[in-house]
């Protein structure tokens, strides 16, 4: 059983007990997060997709780890003009991993 969901404005596979990252959650490690907006639900071979999600299907998680990525540098510079001007930005992060893929029974 697998489930696309959206999270963080992008969309995802994900499996039960499987692990990724998104954008920033608010919460705390081990809390419980929901994802309601399931675009598709796919069970023993029969697939179930939404328009634009599936009714009264939700994806369960729990926080495992919240941090920022490595550094991305960025740099501004304008010949002749004595002008630099270098950038960086860490993103923040939550990767939650799946504890259940809840649909509706026709899903």
């Amino acid at each position: 059983m697998y489930a696309v969901i959206e999270a963080g404005g992008k969309q995802l596979r994900v499996t039960e007990g499987s692990t990724f990252r998104t954008e920033k959650i608010a919460g705390r490690l081990g809390g419980k997060v929901s994802f309601d907006r399931v675009l598709l639900v796919e069970r023993d071979g029969e697939v179930a997709v939404g328009a634009p999600t599936v009714e009264g299907a939700k994806v369960v998680g729990k926080i495992v780890a919240q941090g920022k990525t490595r550094k991305v540098y960025g740099f501004k510079y304008k010949r002749r003009k004595r002008y630099r001007k270098k950038l960086g930005h860490r993103q923040e992060f939550t990767q939650v991993t799946v504890k259940s893929i809840e649909a509706p029974a026709k899903a």
